[in-house]
């Protein structure tokens, strides 16, 4: 089990808004997705590891690490084929789902400057192709400034962090954006361990804390990283079908 930098000792930046009393959950009349309000916004959580912002028709993912698995097998590693596909097959199936003008990808779309071949970069210009229409931004991340921008016929606007949108910071790292924002990043691939009688299972989650909110890695191979969550926090778990809102009573016991 790997734990996230900070996590367990619940470390968090202070002068934050403090959100989670006014909170508000209620069950999304999108399949299997949870709607919260935080920080004024409606957040439609979505079970392939998602958020939506009906309010602004915008979809945000985070870490989709697209050419990983191409990377590794250059190395002579042997890893899972067809990944790519598998998740910008699985982006097109949330955007069918509701209407989205705008994506936002949270940094992270490219893993490394070794991965992005023609076939990454085929399937990303195909992928773009399908969504003509989508205006598709990336908040540069970590692994994105290593491999470089995508190529500017896949039809992406690039910016970096933080990236706002209405009241929010749109980031890669959680600690990017104003203080006086809330803030939306990706980068940590937050999960949560549950323990039963039976054994274990490890979920991806998304982690919302004092003034961000934190969502699990998008793509289909991407690592995730134990979290355990400070008081106040909230974790919503996804077994890719449901969001699940973990009890503060269990949060606390971890």
């Amino acid at each position: 089990m790997r734990l996230c930098p900070g996590a367990r000792t619940g470390q968090r930046a202070t002068g934050r808004v403090i959100y989670h009393r006014a909170m508000i959950e209620r069950r999304s009349a999108l399949p299997g997705g949870l709607e919260i309000v935080a920080a004024g916004q409606t957040m439609c959580l979505l079970p392939q590891r998602a958020l939506y912002l009906p309010a602004h028709e915008t979809l945000l993912v985070a870490d989709v690490q697209l050419g990983k698995a191409a990377s590794y097998r250059a190395q002579g590693v042997p890893v899972p084929e067809s990944t790519t596909a598998a998740t910008l097959a699985r982006l097109d199936r949330i955007l069918a789902g509701q209407p989205a003008r705008q994506l936002f990808v949270l940094g992270d779309l490219l893993h490394d400057a070794a991965g992005l071949g023609p076939a990454v970069v085929d399937a990303l210009i195909a992928w773009r192709h399908r969504h003509g229409s989508l205006d598709v931004v990336l908040v540069r991340g970590n692994h994105d400034r290593r491999a470089g921008d995508p190529p500017a016929r896949c039809g992406i606007r690039v910016v970096d962090e933080p990236a706002p949108l209405a009241d929010l910071h749109l980031c890669h790292e959680p600690d990017s954006g104003a203080r006086d924002r809330f803030i939306v990043a990706g980068h940590v691939h937050p999960a949560f361990r549950l323990r039963g009688r039976h054994g274990a299972v490890r979920l991806p989650c998304f982690w919302f804390r004092s003034g961000s909110a934190i969502l699990p890695a998008f793509g289909e191979f991407t690592g995730s990283c134990t979290v355990v969550p400070a008081p106040g926090d909230r974790l919503y778990l996804t077994d890719s079908e449901t969001v699940h809102a973990l009890p503060e009573r269990i949060s606390r016991a971890a």
